[in-house]
Parts: C-alpha cells; structure tokens; sequence
C-alpha cells in the first residue's frame, strides 16, 4: 500500500493488476519505471494530485513502495526482458502490454471525467505514452527518458510501435494539435540522441524535446533536484504544467 494512495485493481483481457489512485479530476496514467513504483515515482503522483488531477499509477512489475536497489533493479529488469508482455524484440512494433493501458486510461477518462488524460512513461515504459496517443482521449503523452527498445544498432532510433500506431499519432498531431513531450539528460547512454532525432522527424512541431546536460537518467524521480531553477525541477515543471494545460484549462 502507498501512503495517501487508494488501492482498486483493473482487469483487462483476463489479466488483473493492481492500481494506485490519489486526487480528483482529470486523469494522469503514470507508468513506473524499473523496477517498480518506487517512493519517487509515488511522490510524482502526489505532484499531480496536488496540481487538481487524478493520478493513476498502474503497477506492472515490482513491489509497490519498494525503494530503489541495484539487486531489486536487476530483478525487475530480467523480468521485464523475458517478458513476452513487454518485450519484442521486432523492430517498428508496439509491446502487447500497451493494449492493457490504453484500456486503464480508457476506464480513467469515464470515471475521472475531462476533455482527456494525460500519461507519463518512464524508462522502460518512457514510449507507452506515445503508443497510448492512438486513441483520441490521451491528450497529455509524455516520454521520460524512453529506453526501450535497447538502444542497439538499428534500434536507437527505434521509437517501440508499429508503422500503424505510429502513423495515428503522426495524424493527430496534424489534425487534432496533439503535442508530445520528451525528456532525456544529454549524456545518458541509455536514451540516445537517435530517438529524439527519430521523434523530431516524425512528429516535427508535434514535439517537444527536453534535454538536460549531465549523465543522469531518471529526469522526474532518482535524479530529480528538488530546487528552484535546477534542470530538472524546470523540467517537473513544464510537465505539470503541460497537464494542467491541456487537462485542466478550457478548451478553444
């Protein structure tokens, strides 16, 4: 259980896990990143909760509340790479698991009300959001240093969907002012230059790259520097404030 956090479970194609929810308002889907709902990723939520909407924090792997940890990091890695679920390993081609939280958003959006959701990806998960902009009711997507696929060869400039998904997204940037965002520190190995080239091609003004110097990794949870004019508190900012705008504000 997380502090301040109500727990309920989703159930969607026969596979139930569990989800975290705190405040009220428009939704925000905030996918963990490895390994699992962390205290930072849970303090996240609470940013958002506290901004007037609703966070909704899925747990896909790991334990709830578990702090960070090298052994518990790599536990959450080996399951996620064998993992069927989550893993592909074709080029152009959008996880499984993405059908299961386009789903939850889906369910938040009629309960939580509003023009729409918002999302927020991280690591592992940093380009769920782009996939879940497939459907008209993500208006927020939001990709913190999107690291799958495995930056390998081909695969750094691989943003994890298919031709199909893709070009949805690329047709709602165009016709219904869908904006996505992406955050990346400059050095990190993990998320390289490629991916954001990749974005900036496809989806042209639709995107909005932030890049932060240094060789951090995680922009809005472990590398986070809480102060006033840092980086990556400017960063936490804008995105807050890109929820607020698209989720909160009164649409044209």
């Amino acid at each position: 259980m997380l502090d301040g956090f109500t727990e309920t479970a989703f159930s969607h194609d026969g596979k139930e896990r569990p989800v975290f929810r705190r405040g009220s308002g428009p939704a925000v889907v905030v996918i963990h990143e490895i390994p699992g709902i962390t205290p930072l990723v849970a303090d996240f939520g609470r940013r958002v909760a506290d901004a007037g909407m609703t966070a909704v924090l899925p747990s896909l792997f790991g334990e709830p509340g578990r702090p960070m940890g090298i052994p518990y990091v790599m536990k959450s890695m080996t399951q996620v790479c064998i993992s069927r679920e989550f893993t592909t390993w074709a080029l152009k081609s959008t996880s499984p698991v993405i059908e299961w939280v386009r789903a939850l958003a889906r369910q938040a959006h009629e309960e939580c009300g509003g023009p729409g959701v918002g999302a927020v990806g991280m690591c592992a998960t940093g380009g769920f959001a782009l996939a879940m902009a497939v459907d008209d009711e993500l208006l927020a997507p939001v990709l913190s240093q999107p690291s799958f696929p495995f930056a390998i060869g081909r695969r750094a400039g691989d943003l994890g969907l298919s031709d199909a998904d893709l070009g949805r997204v690329k047709e709602r940037v165009r016709d219904d002012d869908l904006c996505v965002i992406g955050l990346r520190f400059e050095g990190d190995p993990v998320v390289p230059r490629k991916r954001f080239e990749a974005l900036e091609r496809e989806l042209g003004d639709g995107f909005i790259g932030i890049e932060i110097p240094g060789r951090g990794h995680s922009v809005l949870t472990e590398d986070l520097v809480d102060e006033p004019g840092h980086p990556t508190r400017v960063a936490l900012d804008r995105v807050i404030a890109f929820f607020t705008e698209r989720l909160l504000k009164p649409q044209p």
